[in-house]
């Protein structure tokens, strides 16, 4: 039987110079209960500034909704407060208030102004580089690429100031500006392509940002004093969070600077929005949001150095959608279940019994129950015969072995890394790890500050894996901290908020690691030296150790760096390192991350259900770190146990979990299974008979069939590297691979010898649907089976191909 795989499937347009978006005709205003106003306070301290008003209307049937374009917004004090297209700005200096005013609800905002009558000239550091950064101009696709555009180079999203100023105010022999006539400056010209841009056109003469760019150049083209004001940090408004419901699926987004001097402005104007799924949701170059499709979408900012984003969820009515209140196994179920209700996806049933065995066997152990554990299995007639298993399961040897696999492939473990007695003793070591369970805070701090002999602690293998200190922090930052910073080691992470002094702070936590030959063959004995420090390489500043989301460390502070790090990284009140695991684990028994890709936490990639990575992340800390308890607790959810079949009603998910995933099987998960079904084991040169190529320690076991269906070769710490791609090649091996038809041919495999002992071919094709797919084959699929084989010159030959085609169908070769 063929698995039918399911489908893989503010407020208004704040355009100065443009009028307000018409108002939605499907808003009912009748039952407008009360109104929401953001910003609460307004404080102008330059002529320059204006401020958008935010407007939240609060319905009674709980709708949530954008209603600034039904809004009359007054000035109460036109002396010097002045209101256009529902924009805030300053008149003259004093106070006053605005009033927002629909269908009978008010709401006052006290504004304060100061400053107008005061020269007001732009800063280079919060105002133009912003406005290059807001029109693309300092890309990586543009002049902010390594060597520029057409001889002109700036930073990559303005990450070298020094270098920004001296390019924009000296280069090219200062051609570029002309503060005589601004309007003729290079600088303008030809991104509004009035001179040919190679660039196409990057700004109009009604934008802002020319505006901005026009006046820094008349006025001299300037830069700041070096203690000039800086954003500390960048607020975006509404909260994420917001759920906006078909038609309303608008919504203003506004962004506030907060500076260093206490001042908090709107830079609206000067921030660069973009969605994290366009699919889902556009957002304009002015912060509107538009929805598409229900989903979850987040709306990412970039001003400066600042990075934020926030998160909507978008829903609509279904036509047929009823909420029929599946039962709950557990919190997990509980937190699916609300974010599929709100999206109106319904759940599909629950696995049969034969789906949920080889389902949790593959995910648990990586190999296919056995007849005997089958009949077990359906011999128990307890209600609670599934968390049995699964508990059985868990304290199984080949857990332990199945697992060490998946973190060998995290953690390079291979001969070209860690020498061949180090592939072994890791590979042991990563074993009981996870037959002990060890807890996974010991478990990182183990490989993060281990030192002395390779052979004596494998674990410090770890740290032979990695040649030079970038590739720790690299390789630290992505395993465990689920970020891939590679790209801030030459400049500021453009999708996060990963700075180049990030990159080298988190180095020097690394940076005196030190290793020696031991006295045995191949042995490395690692230590931690008493100097060494890390230059930035742009700036040549020395680097203290940085924590992320921290500060620098003193260096009195630190009696070993790594070790300080390895304390930070799994304190319990550090809810990244937590999450991170949970969602990896989560990923490996679900077949997709709550964040995907699982090492890929980053600002633009959020997580399907925040509430459930967070609620995870906290069970996992209170459990003390508890890996098999954490899968446990995934295994026993209801959500884990749900159907691969979708349903009208969820084909179109997948994101949400309301229904299984099915996914291809392993390299070694498939070849395995191969040799079960067949009952021909697989050679390994060098290792016992009967291993299998779960248990194989590296890839330095070399296998055509392995390498064909996507091993990884161990050369980063990426999951990404291991290909879950079906691929033509793949097709080759199963059609007419040696792997396949030596295990078929083979005269003591599992039919041959059935036929020997006078087994009818009924009972012989029940016993191969059994084992590869654990289940008996329906009546039609029987008749057809046999009417094949005896259609054959002799049973045997009938068998081969009947098997052949068994272990070619979707059902025996993905998880489901």
């Amino acid at each position: 039987m063929l698995l039918h795989r399911s489908p893989l499937a503010l407020l208004l347009l704040l355009v100065v110079t443009a009028p307000a978006v018409a108002a939605d005709p499907a808003l009912d205003l009748s039952t407008l209960q009360r109104i929401e106003v953001q910003p609460e306070r307004i404080n102008f301290r330059s002529p320059r500034e204006q401020a958008l008003l935010l407007v939240t209307g609060y319905f009674a049937d709980g709708l949530v909704a954008d209603v600034t374009r039904e809004a009359s917004i007054v000035s109460d004090a036109s002396a010097v407060i002045d209101v256009r297209d529902g924009i805030v700005l300053p008149a003259g200096n004093g106070a006053g208030e605005v009033t927002v005013n629909i269908a009978g609800k008010q709401a006052k905002v006290p504004v304060e102004v100061g400053g107008v009558d005061q020269p007001d000239p732009i800063s280079f550091r919060t105002e133009t580089v912003a406005a290059l950064t807001r029109q693309g101009c300092n890309s990586g696709g543009c002049h902010g690429a390594p060597s520029g555009k057409g001889g002109f180079q700036i930073s990559l999203q303005a990450y070298d100031h020094a270098l920004d100023e001296l390019t924009l105010t000296k280069g090219d022999r200062g051609r570029r500006t002309n503060s005589i006539e601004p309007a003729q400056s290079l600088l303008l010209l030809k991104p509004t392509m009035v001179v040919p841009h190679r660039g196409g056109l990057k700004l109009r003469t009604t934008d802002y940002a020319y505006e901005v760019l026009r006046q820094w150049i008349a006025e001299g083209a300037a830069v700041d004093a070096p203690e000039g004001t800086r954003c500390v940090q960048l607020e975006l408004l509404p909260a994420s969070g917001r759920v906006l419901k078909q038609p309303h699926w608008r919504q203003q987004i506004v962004a506030r600077a907060h500076f260093d001097n206490g001042e908090v402005r709107d830079v609206t104007r000067l921030t660069l929005f973009h969605s994290s799924d366009d699919q889902l949701a556009t957002v304009t170059p002015d912060g509107l949001l538009e929805g598409r499709h229900r989903g979850q979408v987040a709306v990412m900012a970039r001003y400066l150095d600042q990075l934020v984003s926030c998160q909507f969820t978008l829903v609509e009515e279904i036509p047929g959608f009823e909420w029929t209140n599946p039962p709950a196994n557990n919190f997990i179920d509980e937190l699916v279940y609300e974010k599929l209700r709100q999206l109106q996806y319904a759940p599909s049933e629950l696995c049969t019994d034969d789906e949920f065995l080889r389902r949790v066997y593959l995910d648990v152990l990586g190999a296919l129950p056995t007849l005997a554990e089958q009949e077990a299995f359906r011999a128990n007639q307890s209600p609670d015969r599934r968390a049995q298993l699964i508990d059985e399961l868990l304290a199984r040897p080949e857990h332990a072995q199945f697992w060490a696999l998946k973190w060998g492939d995290l953690l390079k473990l291979q001969k070209s890394e860690v020498a061949e007695s180090g592939v072994y003793k890791f590979h042991r070591w990563l074993v009981d790890a996870f037959a002990r369970n060890m807890p996974f805070d010991e478990f990182a701090r183990q490989l993060l500050t281990a030192q002395g002999s390779t052979y004596d602690n494998p674990a410090a293998n770890f740290v032979r894996a990695l040649d030079e200190s970038t590739e720790a922090a690299e390789t630290t930052a992505q395993v465990f901290l689920g970020s891939r910073i590679q790209c801030a080691k030459c400049h500021n992470h453009p999708f996060e908020n990963w700075t180049q002094d990030n990159f080298y702070g988190l180095t020097a936590f690394f940076n005196r690691m030190s290793r020696k030959p031991g006295m045995r063959v191949e042995e490395e004995v690692i230590y931690e030296g008493r100097e060494g420090e890390v230059v930035q390489p742009r700036t040549g500043q020395v680097m203290k150790p940085w924590l992320p989301g921290g500060a620098a460390l003193d260096e009195h502070a630190l009696n070993d760096r790594r070790r300080a790090f390895a304390q930070w990284l799994t304190a319990p009140d550090n809810p990244v390192f937590a999450q991170v695991a949970v969602n990896r684990a989560w990923a490996e028994v679900m077949g997709r991350g709550i964040v995907d890709p699982v090492d890929d936490f980053r600002q633009s990639n959020p997580p399907s259900n925040p509430a459930l990575l967070e609620r995870l992340a906290e069970e996992f800390t209170q459990h003390g770190f508890d890996h098999r308890q954490l899968l446990r607790t995934i295994l026993n959810s209801r959500t884990y146990q749900l159907s691969s079949q979708s349903t009208p009603l969820n084909q179109d998910d997948s994101r949400f979990f309301s229904h299984a995933r099915i996914r291809t099987l392993s390299a070694e998960q498939l070849l395995d299974a191969l040799s079960q079904v067949t009952e021909i084991k697989e050679t390994f040169a060098g290792l016992p008979v009967g291993t299998t190529a779960t248990e194989l320690p590296s890839p330095d076991f070399k296998h055509e069939f392995l390498e064909t269906f996507g091993r990884p070769a161990r050369l980063t710490a990426c999951a990404c590297e291991r290909n879950t791609n079906s691929t033509l090649s793949q097709v080759i091996q199963l059609f007419n691979g040696s792997t396949l038809q030596r295990k078929l041919v083979a005269k003591e495999n599992r039919f041959h010898r059935l036929l020997e002992e006078g087994a009818p071919v009924g009972v012989v094709i029940d016993q191969l649907y059994r084992a590869a797919l654990c289940r008996p084959p329906t009546d039609v699929e029987l008749q057809a089976a046999v009417a094949h084989v005896v259609s054959k010159p002799t049973p045997t030959e009938g068998l081969e191909d009947f098997c052949w085609a068994l272990l070619n169908t979707e059902e025996f070769l993905t998880q489901h």
